[in-house]
């Protein structure tokens, strides 16, 4: 099996809003138009938590104070690279906000963001951050943009 690539996102969290990152500049995204946290690839030597910390501070400008890690999420797209993502959340953090060169950063109301244009499995790990689920494994498999399997700790998900 294909080495999966790591990854971190993050979504900070302040006055019943996450900071979301609209992707509408980078060209050849595949997260084009899309609404996601904030994030990225693991550099040399970097664990999770390191790569969180710098990819946040880098396309935010806030440094997290109190990053708490949620959930390992894994995605098979051929023909992309497998990924995992380690997921954090945010509720304490600090500094100066600036634009970001990937996308819009925009506060969205936490019950709004299921209405925004995610990715399908998304919508499965943003139920579980609200209803507080302790930490979880989850696994999408999709064909182009569509989500044809999913599985959470082991178990199979009906879609």
């Amino acid at each position: 099996m294909e080495e999966l690539l790591q990854t971190t996102l993050c979504y900070l969290e302040q006055d019943g809003c996450y900071l979301m990152l609209h992707r509408v500049k980078k060209k050849n995204d595949v997260n084009k138009d899309k609404w996601i946290g904030v994030g990225g690839k693991f550099e040399p030597g970097e664990d999770a938590l390191a790569c969180a910390m710098r990819e946040v501070l880098e396309e935010t400008g806030y440094t997290m104070d109190h990053p708490r890690y949620r959930a390992m999420v894994d995605f098979y797209c051929p023909p992309w690279q497998p990924e995992r993502m380690h997921l954090y959340t945010c509720d304490a953090f600090s500094g100066t906000p600036h634009p970001c060169n990937e996308g819009d950063l925009v506060w969205v109301p936490r019950d709004q963001v299921q209405a925004l244009p995610i990715w399908q499995g998304d919508k499965i790990f943003f139920d579980l951050l609200d209803r507080d689920a302790p930490f979880f494994h989850l696994e999408l498999f999709y064909q182009g943009d569509t989500l044809v399997r999913a599985v959470l700790d082991g178990r199979e998900l009906t879609l």
